[in-house]
Order: C-alpha cells, then sequence, then structure tokens
C-alpha cells in the first residue's frame, strides 16, 4: 500500500492550531483544474461582446506569455483594457454565475478537503493568486476563504473600469511581496505557514514559506521542489487528467 505524502489532511491535522500559521493558496491549476478566466472569455465570444480583435489579441498575447515572450503584467493589462467602460457589479454577478455554470465542478476534491482541515485547524487561510477578482472571489466564497489577495481592476466615481490594473500586480515576486505584507499586518508567521500552488512563478513565495507545496507542478516548479526536496501533491477532478 502506497503512503500518502505530505500535504495530505492527515498532516494538517496533526499540525500545529492557531491562525499564526498561514495556509496560502494559489487559484488556476491548484484549487481549481484549468483557467478560470476561460468562461468569461468563452461568454464574451457567445454573447458576441468580443470582436474578432479582441480574441486573436488574446489568443496571441497568451501565447506570447507561454512562450516567455510577454511579461505577465503587460498580459493582464491588455486583459484589463477590453473591459474598458463595462460595470464592476455587473462583472462580479457574471463571476458568481460563470462559477456556478463552469467553474463549481472543476474545484480539485483534495483541495477543497485540504483547504477545510487548515480551517479546522484555525489557520489563517487566504486565496493568493494573479487572477483578477472577478475570477478569484467566487471560488473563494465557494470554499469559505474569507481573506484574497489578487488583482484588481481600477474603476471610477461609477464604479466602471477604466482599462487598468492597479499596482503593484500580484504575480512571481509580487505575489510574495504581498504575502509578506498580509502576515506583517495580520501576525502571521511565513515561516510556519503553507502554500499551495502549481505555477513557475510561484517558486517565489514556495522558497519563503516553511510547508512548500506544489500541486501539479509546471516544469520549473517541479525542478525546484525535487531540488529542494519539496512534497508534490496530485490531484484531479473526476474524469479529468490531474
Amino acid at each position: 500500500m502506497i503512503a500518502e505524502p505530505p500535504g495530505r489532511v492527515d498532516e494538517i491535522a496533526a499540525s500545529p492550531a492557531g491562525p499564526e500559521v498561514g495556509a496560502f493558496f494559489d487559484l488556476d491549476g491548484t484549487l481549481v483544474s484549468g483557467f478560470t478566466a476561460t468562461a468569461h472569455a468563452g461568454d464574451r465570444i457567445r454573447r458576441r461582446q468580443a470582436r474578432i480583435g479582441e480574441v486573436l489579441g488574446v489568443l496571441e498575447a497568451s501565447i506570447r506569455y507561454r512562450l516567455g515572450r510577454m511579461h505577465f503584467e503587460r498580459l493582464i493589462a491588455r486583459a484589463g483594457g477590453y473591459l474598458e467602460g463595462e460595470s464592476l457589479r455587473e462583472l462580479d454577478e457574471l463571476g458568481d454565475r460563470l462559477f456556478a455554470r463552469h467553474i463549481a465542478s472543476r474545484v480539485y476534491p483534495l483541495m477543497r478537503e485540504v483547504v477545510a482541515a487548515h480551517q479546522q485547524r484555525g489557520h489563517t487561510v487566504a486565496l493568493c493568486s494573479s487572477a483578477l477578482t472577478i475570477h478569484a472571489e467566487p471560488v473563494a466564497r465557494a470554499l469559505g476563504i474569507t481573506r484574497v489577495l489578487c488583482n484588481h481592476f481600477v474603476v471610477d466615481e461609477s464604479g466602471l473600469l477604466t482599462g487598468d490594473i492597479k499596482k503593484p500586480i500580484i504575480w512571481g515576486p509580487g505575489k510574495a511581496a504581498a504575502a509578506q505584507r498580509f502576515c506583517e499586518d495580520n501576525g502571521v508567521d511565513l515561516g510556519r505557514s503553507y502554500f499551495y500552488a502549481d505555477g513557475d512563478e510561484d517558486v517565489a513565495l514556495m522558497s519563503l514559506v516553511g510547508h512548500p507545496r506544489p500541486v501539479n507542478p509546471r516544469s520549473g516548479l517541479a525542478a525546484a521542489a525535487a531540488a529542494n526536496g519539496w512534497p508534490v501533491l496530485r490531484v484531479a477532478v473526476a474524469g479529468r487528467k490531474g
């Protein structure tokens, strides 16, 4: 019989209790299979809100980002620009509907258990993602996570998007800096905390926490995990590959 790797529920149940211990969770590829933003992009295409230039622009930017030829800051700025003039309130409502229709079934069952295990220990649980609020907050609410560190739209006095994203952008080292500020402000000991993530850019924060937990890691994070002896979690949704 194969023993359960560290990071599963039994390990958390035996960990020290209390809010001084943080549990940070990435979103896309960690709590949820795939990318939450694809549901919004698909909805815009179905409703014919997205012009062909926007669709091609997003595809081209995404490919360049994956190939390392575009910085994440430029990618998310382009996405924000396409939504200029839209109502944040209406986008938030759309985010909730898209979660119920397309995202809820893609939440990894094991990661639901991991989140709940940390909550039962009284740990300070936070979603820490480069996603935008309309994608991150519905998932956090569904999992009972009240603290969310993610990227925010800039809005005008009428609640309409200006096309800009609030700085500093949360991604890579910026995500690590945001988590450090959060810990300082909330009395959380980063050295006793956990971080669950899948992306290569998450090595920065993974290297700061006491309990790094790569989840279905991509190649760069997998290499760092092997080099540092970080335990890796493999998770899947029924009917989907992990």
